[in-house]
């Protein structure tokens, strides 16, 4: 079985695991699409893969956060972690600000 290239962790936590594939996160229709790399979280603008399939060949992995294999509803507020040991706060009440992507906690040395 394929290593899956991130967790879910608690409520609202996304782990980036495998430096292999970017994540594309989806959080409803009308909030701005994330790419978590390695490294950083920029709001992606590109095409969106229509299956699993088509983000693999992109060397991607799109995480729907409303589906039932992730977290069932819409998350006002998420937490993600990257490869670098930062983890990011998303907060979808300030899209579009300066506010909407920081860094909440950061473990490098």
């Amino acid at each position: 079985m394929a290593d899956v290239p991130y967790l879910i962790s608690g409520r609202n936590t996304i782990i980036h695991k495998l430096r292999k594939f970017d994540l594309l996160v989806i959080n409803g229709r009308r909030d701005p699409v994330l790419l978590i790399t390695p490294n950083d979280i920029e709001i992606y603008d590109g095409p969106i893969p229509e299956n699993k399939l088509e983000a693999k060949r992109m060397d991607m992995v799109k995480i729907d956060i409303a589906s039932s294999e992730n977290f069932s509803d819409y998350r006002p507020m998420l937490f993600i972690q990257t490869l670098n040991n930062k983890e990011y706060k998303i907060d979808y009440s300030k899209a579009g600000t300066d506010l909407f992507v920081t860094v909440h906690q950061d473990s490098t040395f």
